[in-house]
């Protein structure tokens, strides 16, 4: 696939979403965990969505290949993001997102952005990649870059 908008998710629900939804807004793509040093980071994500919802999506994607540290379910990753952390942005089911059952989602990312020294494999959770409005994959962040470290430059995006 060439274009971010022809991929399809399924929400922690069980919903087909197709990204073409999010078309015209920027878009940042991460994948979380539950049980994570950076999963105080789920507050950060939500601060950004109150703030520049309706122009950025946040999109939160489960994974459990690092540590096995997202080993819930849909419904236990859902309920412990609300209550612990109040989230409100769009949390997809769990996926991987290394290797050969890696969501395709996440090899057009890693492709399109790819990691330290050309790496292409997402090094941990809390990985962050940052969409414009067209479609762009513009850039990669670490996972210990904290989502409020984002803001001024989410903010240029969505003028």
């Amino acid at each position: 696939m060439s274009d971010i908008y022809e991929f399809t998710a399924k929400s922690l629900g069980g919903e087909p979403i197709s990204l073409d939804k999010y078309r015209g807004q920027v878009m940042l793509v991460v994948n979380t965990a539950s049980h994570c040093g950076f999963t105080n980071q789920y507050a950060g994500l939500q601060a950004l969505h109150q703030k520049f919802a309706p122009k950025l999506a946040v999109l939160g994607f489960p994974c459990n290949q690092f540590g096995q540290q997202e080993p819930g379910d849909s419904s236990e990753i859902g309920a412990f993001c609300q209550k612990n952390y109040g989230v409100e942005f769009q949390m997809f089911d769990k996926v991987e997102v290394n290797g050969a059952g890696a969501d395709p989602i996440f090899k057009y990312l890693t492709e399109a952005a790819p990691g330290a020294l050309g790496s292409k494999a997402v090094k941990w959770n809390f990985t962050k990649f940052l969409i414009d409005k067209d479609g762009k994959v513009l850039k990669r962040f670490a996972p210990n870059v904290a989502p409020e470290a984002l803001e001024k430059e989410i903010a240029e995006l969505v003028k």
